[in-house]
């Protein structure tokens, strides 16, 4: 049987994690809150282990979706850190959206334990680590991806290989450029469609099915419409995974001038008391003086 840690048990890593024990695994995991580890044990009969490192103990494969960078190094690298007692040959498996330096950091830290890492950042949201659906973008040696592909598809509707270490998270930039673009577009319609006194929901109906359509779209616009933003990922993280594109595009010399902009927008938003509504949220912004 595969024995496996996962460390960090939020809105996507507790599902993800559960998905891993039904499919047979052997998971052991590790969450601040151990009142939340203790909760997932009893619902899908892993184990629970106090820190980091005695999840990862003698485990083959080392999962990890925390916060940020900082919250990152704290579950790896510190003190009672995952990599200071990873096995010959184990591989961590970073599900985080954090910079690619730090992919490269850890990278580098598994490599001195005789271990591998991968970055495998996701996209999908609650409901996709729910049910299973998510797109995991990948960064590791061909050899690694493989041997961890099987896992992945526990959870992943596509699972790729981008390249190299640090090409997961990169790709997972690109795709919040799309989505921040994305979800400002369907706000801005549905704004101007109320304005003009269209039936905002047929409208979204037609526009859907034509090339006006995307997942924000379909999935979001009637929860927008009835101004309820409790459905999926925070502002709050959105403006951390902004701030970590506006970073890697300055470095590269790359322009994103809408996407600086949508970031702006979110920091709006944060301050009218929105850091924890879901991303969605953009169309209050534009309407906080029109209803």
């Amino acid at each position: 049987m595969t024995t496996a840690a996962f460390i960090g048990l939020g809105n996507m890593g507790y599902p993800m994690a559960g998905h891993l024990a039904r499919a047979g695994l052997e998971v052991t995991v590790y969450n601040r809150s151990q009142d939340k580890a203790a909760r997932w044990a009893g619902e899908f009969g892993g184990r629970t282990a106090r820190t980091p490192a005695l999840a990862a103990r003698d485990a083959e494969f080392v999962f990890v979706c925390v916060g940020n960078d900082r919250d990152l190094r704290q579950v790896t690298l510190e003190d009672n850190g995952a990599v200071h007692t990873l096995a010959r040959e184990a591989v961590l498996v970073d599900h985080t959206t954090a910079s690619a330096t730090m992919a490269e950091t850890l990278d580098a830290a598994c490599r001195e334990q005789g271990a591998h890492f991968m970055d495998a950042p996701v996209s999908g949201g609650q409901q996709g680590a729910e049910n299973g659906q998510l797109s995991i973008m990948c960064g590791a040696e061909p050899a690694t991806f493989e041997r961890l592909s099987p896992a992945l598809a526990h959870y992943g509707k596509t699972v790729v290989h981008m390249g190299p270490v640090g090409q997961g998270q990169l790709t997972k930039m690109a795709n919040q450029i799309c989505v921040a673009s994305v979800i400002e577009g369907v706000a801005e319609a549905l704004s101007f469609a109320r304005d003009a006194g269209l039936d905002a929901e047929k409208a979204m109906q037609v526009i859907g099915a034509g090339a006006g359509g995307s997942w924000q779209l379909v999935n979001r616009h009637r929860t927008m419409l009835d101004d309820e933003y409790e459905h999926g990922f925070a502002v709050d993280w959105m403006r951390k995974d902004l701030d970590i594109c506006l970073a890697e595009a300055t470095r590269l010399g790359t322009s994103l001038p809408a996407t600086a902009l949508i970031n702006e927008f979110y920091k709006e938003v944060q301050a009218m008391g929105g850091g924890r509504w879901d991303t969605s949220s953009l169309l209050r912004r534009l309407r906080r003086d029109r209803d």
